[in-house]
């Protein structure tokens, strides 16, 4: 065979990641919150997209009955029907000049009552503008509601002020700078002397002038100091007091006959004694706090109507999105070069195809949801104990989607219901399989029966992880010991041991 240069014409299929198809991807995985942020980001950069009002901007809602077929995806619209996220990721042309101001949610949608074309779930709640009186059209705006917290940094920068000045208020100061978020003097008060050069006398006074300071027991190095502190502001630190805040670990085992003998008290001190300790804070810095805690929004509503589930997109988080047509045409009119005309069609291609995006993602969130809703209509009917076991795959198989586009649209979003607020990540729980031979259940669902038990157990007879074993499988559960243990643990309840003493002091201090 010769060997020379020749030409060959090869045909081949490859997935290219354009900019379009990376912007579609990142926008499924983004909550509510995020979407607005990156929504107000091109409103800055692209000059054709604007916000309609409130009366552009309507639910997205779907019945339970379950998502339609999807149409083909052909570059200019979605047709009369839903199409699924993989095929908007896999086609479109976003440079083709449709009309993009039009409703398409009345137009996909029936409403046939007020209820359905009103303000939708989120707006019964108020959260629209449209529907809550005495608020702005932006609804009530919560966090104006709360002021600027003050930190304990400052509270107590504050308070040495007031009371101290030179050499004191400096070593009080780098003493509080020492201070965690707790109220703990997390510092070695003979390393802070050496580090400022004065005597260990003056810092140790200082210290003392901080533990007169609000919240009583700040400054604190350990609890038993805590404690002693709020004792003392109290009138209630007496010999015996100090010697049970010298013995808080015996107090923790539950050894309360060997505290009676060493604090020299009977039953009745002993269990007085008790009750005020329960009385302080062994955190008193948290009253105050560092961060300030945000409130989770849902992304998505689910309410009963009917025989149905009305599944909803919180538009109240969702600004209206359109491509400003007016705009375009009269820039397009204008005497430009080739740079200016092709810097406005790349405005224009940009603009469809966020718009387009924006509203396949919006179908595609309703879609997985009503899936959800479909596959855990018992959680939402009786609650948590007939949570089922559930994987991506399986909402991917019956929706005709691919796992990961059903993985991203469930990452950090929140399904809001009569039963309260939960990610959708918490749907998709491992199996456990029924002692009986029946369907398998969820580890949520066990979880639950685990929390139910413990919660009624008999204080004069703890259950331990052997008995728990032995009732869960009375109730049709095959579980391993180690695997309740794990699952106790992981919710935060003590072993046998510590609940059969945390009752024994609840009972003496009762």
């Amino acid at each position: 065979m010769a060997l020379g240069p020749r030409l060959d014409l090869r045909q081949s299929q490859s997935l290219v990641m354009t900019p379009q198809l990376q912007q579609a991807i990142k926008l499924l995985a983004l909550s509510n919150l995020e979407i607005e942020a990156y929504i107000a980001e091109e409103l800055e950069k692209n000059p054709l997209l604007e916000t309609g009002g409130d009366e552009d901007r309507g639910p997205v809602e779907a019945p339970d009955e379950g998502p339609g077929e999807g149409g083909d995806f052909d570059g200019d619209d979605f047709g009369d029907e839903p199409v699924t996220a993989d095929r908007l990721l896999e086609t479109g042309d976003a440079s083709a000049d449709a009309p993009l101001d039009v409703d398409y949610d009345a137009e996909t949608f029936h409403h046939d009552s007020m209820i359905d074309s009103g303000g939708g779930l989120d707006g019964g709640l108020g959260l629209t503008g449209s529907a809550g009186a005495g608020f702005g059209e932006d609804g009530p705006d919560f966090d104006a509601m709360v002021s600027a917290g003050l930190s304990l940094h400052d509270h107590l920068l504050a308070q040495a002020g007031a009371v101290l000045s030179g050499g004191d208020w400096l070593i009080a100061t780098h003493l509080i700078d020492q201070i965690d978020e707790a109220g703990y003097l997390a510092a070695n008060l003979l390393d802070i002397a050496q580090r400022l050069g004065v005597p260990l006398a003056a810092v140790e006074r200082v210290l003392c002038v901080i533990h007169g300071f609000d919240p009583t027991g700040v400054g604190a190095r350990g609890l038993a100091e805590c404690l002693a502190l709020q004792a003392k502001e109290a009138d209630r630190y007496d010999p015996c007091m100090a010697r049970l805040l010298d013995n808080l670990d015996l107090l923790g085992q539950g050894k309360l006959a060997q505290l009676k003998r060493i604090c020299g008290v009977d039953d009745e001190d002993m269990a007085d004694m008790i009750r005020e300790l329960r009385d302080y804070d062994p955190k008193p810095g948290l009253k105050f706090g560092g961060e300030r805690i945000q409130a989770v929004t849902p992304d998505i509503f689910v309410a009963q109507r009917g025989t149905t589930w009305a599944i909803e997109i919180n538009s109240a988080t969702l600004p209206r999105l359109l491509v400003n047509r007016s705009y375009y045409v009269e820039l397009s009119g204008g005497k430009q070069d080739k740079a200016s005309k092709a810097w406005l069609s790349e405005c224009l291609a940009s603009a469809n195809w966020l718009v387009k995006a924006l509203d396949q993602r919006q179908r595609t969130i309703i879609k997985v949801a009503t899936e959800l809703v479909k596959q855990q209509q018992g959680f939402f009917t009786h609650g948590v104990s007939h949570l089922k076991p559930l994987t991506l795959k399986t909402v991917a198989d019956e929706i005709g989607m691919h796992e990961s586009t059903v993985s991203r649209v469930t990452s950090n979003k929140y399904l809001s219901c009569a039963r309260g607020l939960y990610e959708l990540k918490y749907f998709f729980t491992s199996a456990i399989q029924s002692a009986d031979g029946g369907d398998a259940v969820s580890a949520e669902a066990v979880k639950s029966h685990i929390r139910a038990l413990i919660a009624t157990e008999d204080p004069r007879k703890i259950l331990s992880d052997d008995t728990l074993v032995d009732l869960l499988r009375d109730k049709g559960f095959d579980i391993a010991r180690r695997t309740v243990a794990k699952y106790r643990e992981a919710m935060g309840i003590g072993s046998s041991v510590q609940r059969r003493r945390q009752k024994a002091l609840q009972g003496k201090a009762a």
